[in-house]
């Protein structure tokens, strides 16, 4: 079965922040400002100024450097497909000396022997 992470990216290229990353700081792969609209959870194109919190007036530039006092890191909750480590090691090896647990032809048969 598939978990999922909590990951962090940014906005600009996709790339994925480490844990304990700064939010104050920039993006070590393209150098966006991570505190800017872009980055932050109440980013919306379709609310007023495009922010789903009541600001007084638009933020112009979206990807720039900004003070704003609703600010808070966007992170996202992503399936983990990461590998999950050691495989079990068959019992005997398979047909033709193979270290391989069964061929893939063998594992068709299989699933539709009857």
């Amino acid at each position: 079965m598939v978990g999922t992470i909590t990951r962090a990216r940014c906005a600009n290229c996709g790339a994925v922040l480490q844990p304990g990353f700064d939010p104050q700081g920039k993006c070590p792969k393209c150098a966006l400002e991570l505190h800017c609209c872009k980055q932050c959870v109440h980013f919306d194109t379709s609310s007023q100024f495009e922010c789903t919190q009541p600001i007084p007036e638009r933020i112009p530039k979206k990807d720039a450097r900004n003070e704003c006092t609703f600010y808070s890191f966007r992170t996202t909750i992503e399936k983990d497909t990461a590998p999950t480590g050691a495989v079990a090691s068959p019992a005997a090896p398979a047909e033709h000396g193979s270290s391989r647990p069964s061929s893939a032809r063998k594992a068709f048969d299989d699933l539709f022997r009857k």
